[in-house]
């Protein structure tokens, strides 16, 4: 319970709308929110300090829906520790999205005919940087649409001066460690971006291709090799078996002629291979190939490059100056003369990486990049995680995380682009290698060159935790606020974000990581379950649903379907539930701040209380206790609900019409209710604020006056529990709910009136006899009173008169035909599963539906019975 007259500093008003407008209301309020600066951290506060950094959306981007999924979440946890005394601190920005961002651009320059050589460097950067000004940083608008409680003072970009210091600074000390180097790799590269792509930038789809099989060699020193990238055969150094392979041991070490060229490759044994798929040998083409790569370091095979950065072919004379696919099938064309084909298989699917910014097929290829060592940063990365200063959420998900940084390869940390952070690497003239840090002063003079690669974006938002309080200066925000709280994020990332941020965290704060949990969510996808796709007609844009339905009811859902580590349906009509959710409770706080429910003075003793207001009181807490043990194990939809049948079951379904005849009567006891109505919404909206955060603003500052939820306190359960009183209002829902359910088999409309008669006498029950009548729509017996339906139940008797009210005969025989069909049913299903020649043959899915339609026939029959059973005699 709260001590709200403490809190009110002005008289709560009684007025609301009739309806609930969102678009009238989700904006202004929220730009109050901002103005009185309610999300404005101090870090010179003594409060605690709760601590969470935004996963920076990119500056190119617009809210979707798992944008709107995860800020949902994120809202509601620092909404909730905000309210409970924390020094709340949730940190906004932006990434600079390298690729995406330079993309957009490109495109703004080609439509004038232009491109960025064109421009040359210097000029094209300043040309992202207007870009970035007047079209970027669109979903921080939309952020607030949706309610985003972050603290704008402290918005960071990951280009920003601080953060780019920050780059410069983890660089230089990775270099000076000897855990940054330069080398020759097999990377991911785009034909289309022209740069080196991160894992992470690659999507893999089922694509149709071809798989042919090409035999090289001659008689009996020939063998057959497969693939789907037949002019990668013409960079071919060896073909590789298993060592065990018996078919092969005679070839081990020989040379082949290899196809269409004048040269011969060896044959080489690796354990790599396997021999029980397709022909057990396999061609090894290392500059294109990252399997192939690792053979040739092994067997110390030359790595020979075919084709350049746009993929176009530069050996063999026949090939050259031939795009990639083009090459794929005059090498096969060629192969087929020389009868070297063996088989072909066309079509055939097979999954293949795309840049996920151009679509274009990525092709693996040697190049000479910048690396980080990552084996001692992902050795603590994963000690963090089992000595337990760092926990995942949900625990399963560890393995994920453990089988990912305990086999990370060495990270390829630079990219073929123009915006982003260069590489703060110079070269002189005499092969000098000089690494730059902050506040240095780059060599100058003849034939000194920086590198003209830029950083992966990955690399500054590895930093986030703690470049953006501040690092590498020890400010008050990075003392105050690192490490943060929680890390809430989809498992999608789990190997990119969440493993370079621990790396780097652990690595320059002396071995404190970056948060204390790492919360992961799975993906929002349709109400099917299908994955959510701009080139699907299954996109939506969360606006749309915000503008029809109010920003609470998209929170309210997502919140909803939030289990951890799970994927999250979502569908326009559960939107709409839970617009009807906020319509409730909107509708039911009108209602009750017209019948006296108030805030004001203490709660009256339990003993001034009706069972009634004792159980209230004691559900309510209950659900306190349970709402925060959801919290502290992140169950958010556990926790939406529980506030969600509480709030619209129990105290708007049940308590409030329970307690209509103690209102309309009027007197002490009305007083009493209406102050125990009054605590109940008061605990019931501050609980369902941090998850709808508008409406139940609105509807408490006019229910108490206070200033705002948003730095309202949150409420702790006081202990109180009645579970006597708990039980007699079970008996009460047992009997309106029979008796309810009675009256719908009969067909009574809701509002018809039945006469009846109640025999509660020596019950729990007899104190409750006018709010029964009240919600069962009960008239007095009357004198022509007569009992044709007598309804035993909850150890008391409820009789009533339908003689004026329903057709016993026509009824009667409704139920007889039914019955018969339910009859017939049921002896259907019978007869087949005794039909042992049936039961033999049938799937055990028809088998299964059978018994099904048997269960259903059985369910039918006892009930059209019981109902027949309680009609009158015609």
């Amino acid at each position: 319970m709260t001590e709200n007259a403490q809190q009110q500093p002005t008289a709560p008003s009684t007025e609301l709308p009739t309806q609930y407008a969102p678009a009238e209301v989700e904006g202004a309020l929220y730009e109050r929110w901002v103005d009185k600066g309610y999300f404005t951290a101090d870090a010179k506060s003594d409060k605690p300090p709760y601590t969470i950094v935004i996963p920076p959306p990119n500056v190119t981007g617009s809210l979707h829906l798992g944008h709107a999924f995860q800020h949902t979440l994120m809202d509601a946890l620092t909404r909730r520790k905000r309210m409970q005394g924390y020094e709340a601190l949730w940190l906004p920005g932006m990434d600079h999205a390298g690729i995406a961002t330079q993309n957009k651009v490109e495109q703004q320059l080609a439509e004038e005919g232009k491109s960025r050589h064109d421009l040359g460097r210097e000029e094209f950067v300043e040309r992202v940087w207007q870009w970035k000004e007047e079209y970027g940083g669109r979903i921080l608008g939309q952020m607030r649409r949706l309610g985003d409680g972050v603290d704008w003072s402290r918005e960071r970009f990951t280009m920003d001066e601080g953060l780019s210091e920050a780059v410069l600074t983890i660089f230089k000390r990775l270099y000076e460690d000897e855990l940054i180097y330069r080398a020759e790799r097999i990377i991911n590269w785009c034909p289309r971006c022209l740069t080196a792509i991160s894992d992470i930038e690659v999507e893999y789809q089922e694509d149709a291709g071809e798989l042919v099989s090409i035999r090289y060699g001659e008689g009996e020193d020939s063998l057959v090799v497969a693939t789907t990238r037949a002019e990668t055969m013409l960079g071919d150094t060896a073909v590789a078996v298993h060592p065990d392979d018996e078919r092969y041991r005679h070839l081990i070490g020989k040379q082949i002629k290899l196809p269409l060229t004048d040269r011969t490759i060896p044959v080489v044994a690796d354990t790599h291979v396997d021999p029980e798929f397709g022909t057990g040998a396999v061609k090894v083409t290392p500059a294109h190939d990252p399997n192939d790569f690792e053979i040739g370091r092994r067997h110390d095979l030359p790595s020979l490059t075919i084709m350049d950065e746009h993929g176009v072919i530069t050996v063999h004379g026949p090939f050259i100056g031939l795009d990639r696919f083009e090459a794929r099938s005059a090498v096969v064309g060629a192969l087929k003369e020389q009868g070297r084909i063996v088989a072909e298989k066309r079509p055939y699917m097979h999954s293949v990486g795309h840049c996920s910014r151009c679509k274009t097929t990525v092709e693996p290829r040697l190049s000479m990049q910048w690396w980080v060592k990552v084996g001692p940063l992902a050795k603590a990365a994963g000690d963090a995680v089992r000595d337990g200063r760092v926990k995942i959420h949900p625990e399963d998900m560890s393995k994920r995380y453990f089988d990912w940084v305990d086999n990370m390869h060495d990270w390829c940390i630079s990219r073929q682009l123009w915006w982003g952070h260069r590489i703060p690497i110079w070269y002189g003239p005499d092969g000098e290698v000089v690494c730059v840090g902050p506040g240095e002063e780059p060599p100058t003079g003849e034939g000194w060159t920086q590198d003209s690669d830029v950083l992966d974006t990955w690399f500054s938002s590895g930093l986030w935790p703690f470049s953006t309080l501040g690092w590498p200066e020890q400010t008050e925000d990075l003392r105050k606020f690192y490490p943060t709280d929680v890390l809430l994020t989809g498992h999608d990332i789990i190997f990119f974000w969440v493993a370079r941020m621990m790396m780097f965290g652990l690595y320059a704060m002396d071995g404190q990581a970056p948060f204390h949990t790492i919360a992961l969510t799975g993906l929002v996808r349709d109400e099917f379950g299908k994955k959510m796709s701009k080139s699907n007609p299954n996109a939506v844009d969360p606006l749309v649903w915000m503008d029809a339905y109010g920003s609470d009811a998209v929170r309210f859902t997502l919140a909803n379907g939030a289990n951890p580590g799970a994927d999250v349906p979502i569908g326009e009509d559960w939107v709409k539930a839970s617009r009807n959710f906020t319509n409730k409770i909107w509708n039911a706080t009108r209602f009750a701040l017209m019948n006296g429910a108030t805030v004001e003075g203490p709660l009256p003793d339990a003993s001034e209380m009706s069972a009634t207001d004792r159980w209230i009181l004691s559900r309510l807490n209950t659900t306190v206790a349970q709402v925060d043990a959801y919290y502290d194990d992140y169950q958010f939809a556990k926790l939406a609900d529980a506030l969600y049948h509480f709030a619209w079951d129990e105290v708007f379904d049940w308590y409030v019409e329970l307690s209509k005849t103690t209102f309309f009567a009027g007197g002490e006891q009305a007083k009493v209710s209406g102050r125990v109505l009054g605590e109940v919404l008061d605990v019931t909206l501050r609980l369902l604020h941090p998850v709808i955060p508008f409406v139940t603003d609105a509807l408490w500052t006019t229910l108490t006056g206070g200033e705002s939820l948003v730095v309202g306190e949150w409420p702790a359960d006081s202990g109180f529990r009645d579970k006597d009183a708990e039980l007699e209002i079970e008996l009460v829902q047992r009997v309106v709910t029979e008796v309810r359910r009675f009256r719908k088999d009969q067909g009574l409309k809701d509002g018809q009136k039945v006469p009846a008669r109640l025999e509660l006498t020596g019950t729990a029950l007899a104190a409750h006899e006018a709010a029964i009548r009240q919600l069962l729509r009960l008239q007095p017996e009357g004198e022509t009173f007569t009992a044709t339906a007598t309804l035993p139940v909850a150890g008391a008797t409820v009789a009533l008169d339908l003689s004026g009210t329903i057709d016993v005969a026509a009824e009667r025989k409704r139920l007889a035909k039914d019955l018969a069909a339910a009859e017939k049913e049921k002896a259907q299903a019978n007869a087949k599963l005794g039909n042992e020649a049936f039961l033999a043959k049938a799937p055990d899915n028809v088998v299964d539906k059978i018994r099904g339609r048997l269960a259903k026939a059985d369910e039918d029959i006892q009930r059209i019975q019981e109902q027949l059973d309680r009609l009158p005699q015609a």
